[in-house]
């Protein structure tokens, strides 16, 4: 059975349980699961947390999802977009566990982190070259935009990989599960968030070139790589977070 939503379903035990062992869940918590589908790590959730909070889209997945359920009194299912929930509308801090639909992965991401006051940690199921992405430290061919921007707000973490022969039906793809510490404020103080992301942007759109060819657009890029000590024969994967907030601090004296 596959989901219109794009859903595989996983059921393996063992990896449900150690997704939710790598999760740092308590009989203290409240956890919210995005996508539930048949209610497999629902209920393994169920007997881990005080209170498990599942969001479900699919409405015809939602009636019987409240029947396989219905022997925990601490599962609230929900019908809803995860992309327009008021995440804020939870009462206290919770934490999210859930095997999200690969196509919604990223823009799903970044909605829970505008609520990341809230959010105590994240542990998520995604296609695993995503997960690269997005835990690739500075130097490494994955790195890019991606995981600048995730980085910045979260401490992630590829936990373990999930071949694709453990959902049904089998996605094209193998998975991964990261494990995301929130930072309730962002890591890096950066003046001007707009123009930083403008300079990442712009140089991860010609990674092949070197970071003073791909920033050309910018005036003053060549003093501001001298003044940042920099070398402009890097190519844009070279370069830190804090390589990049440096530079965008000093390009922005000349824009």
């Amino acid at each position: 059975m596959k989901r219109p939503f794009g859903q595989h379903f996983l059921f393996d035990p063992n990896i449900l349980k150690k997704i939710i062992k790598c999760g740092g869940v308590t009989r203290e918590d409240t956890v919210v699961e995005i996508g539930p589908g048949l209610g497999t790590l629902t209920k393994f959730l169920a007997l881990s947390a005080k209170k498990v909070i599942a969001i479900e889209i699919d409405k015809r997945l939602v009636e019987k999802l409240r029947e396989i359920v219905s022997m925990h009194d601490n599962i609230e299912i929900i019908q809803a977009d995860a992309m327009k929930f008021p995440f804020d509308s939870i009462e206290g801090k919770f934490r999210v566990v859930a095997n999200i639909p690969y196509y919604i992965t990223t823009p799903l991401l970044f909605r829970l982190l505008e609520f990341r006051e809230k959010i105590q940690s994240m542990t998520l199921l995604m296609q695993k070259e995503v997960a690269k992405r997005i835990t690739a430290p500075h130097g490494s061919k994955e790195y890019g935009v991606l995981s600048i921007s995730v980085q910045m707000q979260t401490k992630p973490e590829l936990i373990f990989p999930v071949s694709r022969k453990a959902f049904l039906p089998p996605p094209d793809v193998d998975s991964a599960v990261v494990h995301f510490e929130v930072c309730p404020s962002l890591s890096f103080k950066v003046a001007n968030y707009a123009f930083f992301f403008r300079v990442v942007r712009t140089a991860f759109s010609q990674k092949r070139k070197t970071i003073a060819n791909s920033l050309k657009i910018f005036k003053g890029v060549k003093d501001a790589l001298a003044e940042t000590g920099i070398d402009p024969g890097l190519r844009p994967e070279k370069l830190s977070i804090s390589d990049y907030i440096r530079l965008a601090e000093a390009l922005s004296r000349y824009a």
